[in-house]
């Protein structure tokens, strides 16, 4: 049984550590909003640029479709980017994305599909190379500062570099969507070719283009790529925050429970003690 000094020294850790959650709780609060803020930004813009894509997308078919488009004909080749964060301490959020990843992977594996690996954000890098590492092409750091252009440009000038080069027939994105504090959800994007059977899809205005849909297309499918990476990397952010602050608010709120119940057991203790020791004292003077 432990003595009222480690079970004070105990005491005195789970303390420091309930600090630090709280810490960090608030911390991941304060970045949240400006997380929540550009990731609710960025998704009218993407949105706006797939309904564009789909309307032009109307007019154009045959082999004069642009090949992000129209696609190579075949599907036995994949590509799966993993977008996940570099930092842990957020509950199951990394999990959920891995799991579906792995969830895809092994689906793909099984239909007998040869499929490589793109990850961005080093948990998802660490939980999947130990079980594809063979599978892996690169992977890439989110690092501290906020998701931008100049972060998903060189993903996506490598994703059309090995597109173009015939290394592969479909690139599929998985990452978590931000709904809201309590709710982020693991989703699969198809990147490559690019759909268009949104809800904007055969619904949007008619509209003359110049120059014509072809040379428009070749020019806005591949930003419509770094759009879409952005786009995700920034409801990843949202989604990390969120559930950091879920979980380290859980860790306070356990550690208080764990100091109740161990100040409560050092008390126990201690009155234990100090009964033995008057009981020896009484049966020592009897004895006298």
């Amino acid at each position: 049984m432990a003595t009222v000094k480690e079970m004070r020294t105990r005491i005195g850790s789970v303390k420091s550590t309930q600090k630090i959650t709280k810490a960090m709780q608030m911390v991941a609060a304060a970045k949240l909003r400006r997380a929540q803020v550009a990731a609710q930004n960025a998704r009218p813009y993407a949105k706006a640029m797939q309904a564009v894509i789909a309307n032009l997308a109307a007019g154009v078919s045959g082999p004069s479709a642009p090949k992000l488009l129209a696609g190579t004909g075949s599907d036995k080749r994949h590509l799966i980017i993993v977008a996940t964060a570099d930092r842990g301490l957020a509950g199951g959020f990394n999990g959920g994305i891995v799991r579906a990843a792995r969830e895809k992977i092994s689906a793909l594996l099984a239909e007998g599909k040869d499929v490589k690996i793109i990850t961005i954000g080093r948990k998802g890098r660490d939980q999947l190379r130990r079980t594809y590492g063979a599978r892996y092409i690169e992977s890439h750091e989110v690092g501290i500062k906020p998701p931008s252009m100049a972060l998903v440009k060189p993903i996506a000038q490598k994703i059309i570099e090995l597109y173009g080069k015939g290394d592969f027939d479909v690139v599929t994105l998985i990452y978590s969507r931000f709904k809201s504090v309590v709710t982020q959800t693991p989703t699969v994007l198809q990147l490559v070719p690019a759909t268009v059977d949104g809800p904007e899809a055969g619904k949007s205005a008619f509209y003359d283009y110049e120059p014509d849909e072809d040379t428009i297309l070749e020019a806005l499918l591949p930003q419509n790529i770094s759009v879409q990476l952005l786009t995700a990397l920034l409801d990843n952010q949202a989604g990390f925050f969120a559930s950091q602050m879920a979980a380290m608010d859980n860790a306070t709120r356990n550690a208080g429970e764990l100091i109740k119940a161990l100040t409560i057991q050092m008390n126990r203790t201690r009155q234990a003690q100090i009964t033995k020791e008057l009981i020896e004292i009484i049966s020592g003077a009897s004895a006298v």
